[in-house]
């Protein structure tokens, strides 16, 4: 894979050693600055390019709209020490994929052991974007658990700030329990967390094992297992299936919704790269569950949403600003007797 690195050259230079020592990809270019961007994505667009966001020569936030918008790249966002998780969440708003947390103190090996990993997952999802998900693993009914109405919600690569916009429409007395899958590396769930809790009236926190959906609670996957319901009312996580690309996946937690949930639900697809959720979002649909998926016009990448759309997985496709509204006048309907 070609990448390319916005950074100091000091750095810059550390992650160039630190990913060559993956012999499957090459560094296409270095860049320190926006005039030396704007050279070397004209001379050469590469598949991917790091963005330290906190860069003080370059608006780091800029630079990520514009590689994504109009260089189509793929964005990691690369943070070093204590960032701001308001900027990194503010990248991934503008389309960055995932960010990555680099201790800046570490010598290329150590480098290598963090990125790498990422990288390679990050090639699997640019790669492998319209593979199709295998079927998750089953688990274990339990018929005896409340039911109540769930809102289960998957974003990506500009999901915090879609995020923010649709539960910080929702009512406090929203009858429903909200869950969020939303592709981000297990050190800045618990940030995206906090930063969505400034946004909404509703109680945000990520999701711990055997969490129970409550209404006006909004749980959010944490880590990179995947977030199911292991029971008609519990949450948990697990690892299988491993041949995911996304980490967590939306799919496997609307499947565990379709297999398991006993009351009504409304399935949303936000923005985001590649097919993650839409084939989930097509079997809660024909469960009987309402679906939305966001429009393209309000998408920052229209991936996972233009799948849905092709597979005809969404009742509603809305611009950004009326999926809340939509939300709640679904929560609040009459239960949907369910197709067996």
């Amino acid at each position: 894979m070609r990448i390319g690195i916005l950074d100091d050259a000091r750095r810059a230079e550390l992650l160039k050693r630190a990913i060559l020592l993956g012999a499957e990809h090459e560094v296409s270019w270095l860049a320190d600055s926006e005039a030396a961007l704007a050279e070397q994505c004209a001379a050469t667009v590469p598949d991917l390019v790091l963005v330290n966001v906190d860069l003080r020569s370059v608006d780091g936030l800029a630079a990520t709209r514009q590689l994504v918008r109009d260089a189509r790249s793929a964005v990691l966002v690369t943070v070093v020490g204590h960032a701001d998780p308001a900027r990194v969440f503010e990248a991934i708003g503008h389309g960055a994929l995932d960010a990555v947390a680099l201790n800046d103190a570490a010598d290329v090996a150590g480098i290598a052991a963090v990125l790498l990993p990422k990288i390679a997952a990050m090639a699997r999802w640019i790669g492998k974007s319209s593979a199709k998900g295998a079927a998750p693993a089953s688990v274990a009914d339990d018929r005896d658990a409340t039911c109540h109405r769930l809102i289960a919600i998957g974003a990506s690569a500009g999901g915090p700030a879609a995020l923010s916009v649709v539960l910080g429409g929702l009512p406090r007395t929203l009858p429903a329990s909200v869950v969020v899958v939303q592709h981000l590396g297990e050190d800045f769930t618990e940030g995206v967390a906090e930063w969505l809790q400034r946004n909404t009236t509703l109680e945000v926190r990520v999701a711990r094992e055997g969490d129970r959906p409550a209404a006006g609670t909004v749980l959010v996957a944490g880590g990179n297992d995947h977030l199911i319901l292991k029971s008609a009312g519990r949450l948990g996580y697990t690892a299988e299936p491993r041949d995911k690309i996304y980490r967590p996946s939306i799919d496997v937690f609307f499947e565990s919704v379709c297999r398991l949930w006993r009351g009504s639900a409304v399935g949303v697809l936000l923005t985001g790269m590649g097919r993650d959720g839409a084939q989930g979002l097509h079997a809660l649909r024909a469960q009987g569950f309402h679906t939305i998926a966001q429009d393209e016009a309000t998408c920052a990448v229209y991936g996972m949403p233009k799948a849905a759309a092709a597979l005809n997985a969404a009742v509603d496709i809305l611009p950004l600003d009326r999926i809340a509204g939509r939300i709640g006048e679904a929560a609040t309907a009459r239960v949907r007797a369910r197709r067996r």
